[in-house]
């Protein structure tokens, strides 16, 4: 699925964003089309460590969700600095309004988007998520995805995360993009 809401305007440079829910290969996808483009490739999450010289999961459980949401906003705001790069963020980035008009405002935002299932069997493999820590991953993804998608849908463009080769998703958002 490629679902393009400005195709008129193609990629000229900007920074370029991939937003989503967790699992759905921000980082991995990202990283590939920042090769295939010959671009820096930046993971916010990494980023966001670095800066508080702590892991996500610390940051949540010692000073909570809104702490960390306006440090990722700080970063992202320092990311999106209108040099050619490929940016990978955090599932609730987009959802924060300053955050996603930064976004909006000053790079090319590219929602990858997959099934609640598809990305419940790709968490489950790792216990590093702090919204997933003892609970149903499917279930949690479940109810992210009914929340947050209608936020996501904001983004100019939509590429499907599938079950397939991750050069096919990048070639979709190339395409999309019209790079």
């Amino acid at each position: 699925m490629l679902q393009s809401r400005n195709p008129a305007q193609p990629w000229t440079g900007q920074p370029i964003v991939l937003i989503g829910l967790m699992g759905v290969g921000k980082s991995t996808v990202g990283r590939r089309l920042a090769a295939r483009l010959r671009l820096p490739f930046v993971d916010a999450d990494v980023e966001i460590e670095g800066a508080a010289g702590m892991t996500i999961a610390e940051i949540f459980d010692r000073f909570g969700e809104p702490y960390f949401r306006d440090g990722e906003r700080r970063v992202i705001a320092r990311l999106v600095d209108g040099t050619p790069k490929v940016i990978a963020t955090g599932g609730g980035a987009f959802l924060q309004d300053e955050t996603r008009q930064l976004i909006l405002e000053q790079s090319i935002a590219v929602w990858l988007d997959a099934p609640p299932a598809v990305l419940a069997e790709r968490v489950s493999r790792r216990d590093t998520r702090p919204l997933l820590r003892g609970r149903n991953p499917l279930q949690v993804l479940t109810e992210l995805a009914r929340v947050r998608n209608p936020i996501y849908a904001l983004a100019p463009y939509r590429v499907a995360s599938q079950k397939a080769p991750h050069e096919a998703t990048v070639s979709r958002i190339m395409e999309a993009i019209g790079a």
